[in-house]
């Protein structure tokens, strides 16, 4: 099972920054799962790249009975603490271990970008029932605040060829064979709390910034408290307020 080493190496090393850094999802999230996913009691649906469980959380609450894969051995155990009693297997994307119709959803929070093939595509439309629905969720950084494009400045001489929602390059996927058109829908958000949480842990919790050897690390979240220091809207403030919006697409399986 192939993981890209910037997710290998990054998410191994500390999910429980991950968990701290990373935003939940507005509850309009909800309404989305129910929607357009159809989701609710009696449903089941499938997190892929479920991470910390973040996400598996919010299809539990709609009412849905969940499974989860996640690749990462350090991801799953914090699934475990933070999700019990749901099953989260290992296992990828191209290679789901489950019977051919199982879900009436597959979703992916936060990590569709990792794995963009249409080999994936074509083994989530395998798991799911005929008229199934495939469900990609992103909590994207808002670049319009010139302070989150500051960050973003600070970020990119670290990325490599590490794969990004930002970059557009997962939409080559579609449109799929034996899927519906992929529709898209933005809700606004947020993450409030102390700046060391939503801003300093957030970017340490980013993949190939995890990856990584210690003394860059410590230089990047330097670099971070500075910027903080820089800016009005965040210096000296006991919380900040990082803005996000939520990108929620949605296919249908079709039977062609």
């Amino acid at each position: 099972m192939a993981i890209h080493h910037s997710a290998a190496q990054g998410f191994a090393r500390d999910a429980n920054t991950y968990v701290r850094g990373r935003p939940e999802y507005p509850d309009a999230v909800d309404d989305w799962l129910r929607d357009a996913l159809g989701l609710g009691p009696g449903t089941e649906a499938l997190d892929v790249g479920a991470g910390t469980g973040k996400f598996t959380r919010r299809l539990q609450g709609v009412g849905a009975k969940v499974e989860a894969v996640e690749p990462v051995e350090a991801m799953r155990a914090a699934f475990v603490q933070a999700v019990p009693g749901v099953p989260v297997h290992p296992g990828s994307a191209e290679a789901l271990p489950f019977d051919t119709g199982r879900f009436d959803a597959v979703v992916c929070a936060q990590a569709f970008h990792w794995f963009p093939t249409r080999a994936a595509v074509a083994e989530f439309r395998r798991v799911l029932k005929p008229g199934g629905i495939l469900g990609l969720i992103w909590n994207v950084r808002d670049e319009s605040v010139d302070w989150v494009a500051h960050l973003t400045k600070i970020l990119r001489p670290f990325e490599g060829d590490t794969p990004r929602y930002a970059s557009g390059a997962w939409r080559k996927a579609f449109p799929a064979s034996g899927f519906g058109p992929l529709t898209e829908s933005r809700i606004p958000h947020g993450h409030t709390g102390p700046a060391e949480q939503v801003i300093v842990a957030r970017v340490l919790s980013v993949s190939f910034i995890a990856a990584l050897p210690e003394a860059q690390r410590t230089e990047v979240a330097e670099a971070v408290r500075a910027m903080i220091a820089r800016y009005p809207a965040l210096r000296g403030k006991e919380t900040v307020t990082f803005p996000y919006y939520t990108a929620c697409y949605s296919c249908v399986r079709t039977d062609a």
